[in-house]
């Protein structure tokens, strides 16, 4: 099986709350949720690739922080591993140019979203972290 090597980014607001972008229809799973992010280029470390994508994807620049999960979940065709980071915005406003919406929202709300399967064990830490 195909392994995909991903990286994304829980940004998190003054208001304690979490950046988190809807796939759009023309994406895989799309209608399902995310955290923003995505492949990582060869020869790139995992915290280059998330400022280039959050770039990219988003328009705005952030700041890498602490690692909060490095997973793998098996998809039907391809084995994506996703590794997370803390990430706050330095410059610019978060625009949706390949997501369908982006949407801010609270910890313990996130889990009322239709998350893809692998951002999953991202949110459980985020959750236990909180508990702690």
């Amino acid at each position: 099986m195909k392994q995909v090597d991903v990286v994304g980014a829980v940004i998190v607001n003054e208001d304690q709350k979490i950046l988190c972008a809807l796939r759009s229809q023309n994406m895989s799973l799309p209608g399902m949720w995310e955290f923003p992010g995505g492949k990582i280029e060869k020869n790139e470390l995992p915290q280059e690739s998330l400022v280039r994508e959050i770039k990219e994807e988003l328009g705005c620049d952030i700041e890498v922080g602490e690692l909060i999960s490095d997973s793998v979940y098996d998809y039907p065709t391809v084995r994506v591993r996703l590794i997370t980071y803390f990430a706050q915005i330095v410059n610019g406003e978060p625009k949706a140019s390949e997501h369908a919406e982006l949407r801010w929202v609270a910890l313990n709300e996130l889990k009322s979203l239709h998350w893809a399967p692998a951002d999953l064990p991202t949110i459980e830490e985020l959750l236990k972290g909180a508990d702690s």
